[in-house]
């Protein structure tokens, strides 16, 4: 029994490895605002078109950021939930969630 769990501890701990591995990411704003994101819900990294952003609209730029870093979290999360739910099941932990 104690071998089985320290076996799921392990495997567990190898899934949350994988999923820094794992990278969404999404734009906003027609590609003016790119971002990654990884599955361990980390901003890998943001980038942002000069050419596309309008200096005197900071507030759109702004917009973009938070549309294209909750919809990147949505993605990431999701991967996550997918990734680790069969684990989870079968530590009677619930693996299943809803869609």
């Amino acid at each position: 029994m104690v071998f089985d769990q320290l076996k799921m501890i392990n495997q567990l701990r190898k899934a949350q490895k994988e999923l820094g591995k794992e990278i969404v990411e999404v734009d906003a704003g027609g590609g003016a605002v790119s971002v990654q994101i990884t599955a361990e819900l980390k901003v890998k990294q943001i980038k942002i078109d000069p050419l596309r952003v309008d200096a005197d609209d900071i507030h759109e730029l702004e917009r973009w950021l938070e549309s294209a870093i909750n919809d990147g979290y949505a993605k990431a999360q999701q991967i996550a939930a997918e990734k680790m739910q069969p684990l989870l099941g079968q530590m009677g932990l619930g693996g299943n969630t809803p869609q």
